[in-house]
């Protein structure tokens, strides 16, 4: 019975910290316009998160936040179960845009676009997503 209450703290201790950040993922979620395009982008961003880790410029600190990107995207144990509708996938994709728009401002949207794997419009989607500049010329 004395273990009885430090378990409970712990226990309540991770539902505040699980709680804190389905918050802020539902805070920085992308509108509903560019959610939907922006999963199925996912398979694309995790190519070039991949492209960014074999690019020899890259340097140490993007590549282990472009590691946790790829194992976040790609792990079953999700912070938001994938089940519920509507909001199940949005940990992936608030996941996505904070650390490739990090990586994206070091590196560069002229890197990112020619690491990209995906289409044009691919690209011109995560960039809005990551609030990157236009690209001069383009329709997006």
């Amino acid at each position: 019975m004395e273990l009885l209450g430090p378990i409970l703290a712990v226990i309540a201790a991770f539902v505040a910290i699980w709680l804190v950040l389905v918050a802020i993922i539902w805070l920085h979620r992308p509108s509903r316009d560019l959610a939907l395009p922006a999963l199925r982008a996912l398979p694309d961003i995790v190519r070039l998160a991949r492209n960014l880790l074999a690019d020899p410029r890259t340097p140490r600190s993007q590549k282990a936040a472009l590691v946790v990107l790829i194992v976040w995207i790609v792990s079953p144990i999700d912070l938001i179960p994938e089940f519920l509708p509507g909001i199940g996938p949005l940990d992936d994709i608030v996941v996505a845009a904070v650390i490739l728009r990090w990586v994206g401002r070091r590196a560069g949207p002229d890197r990112l676009r020619a690491l990209w794997p995906g289409t044009p419009d691919g690209f011109a989607l995560v960039a809005r997503l990551l609030r990157l500049p236009p690209q001069p010329g383009a329709g997006a």
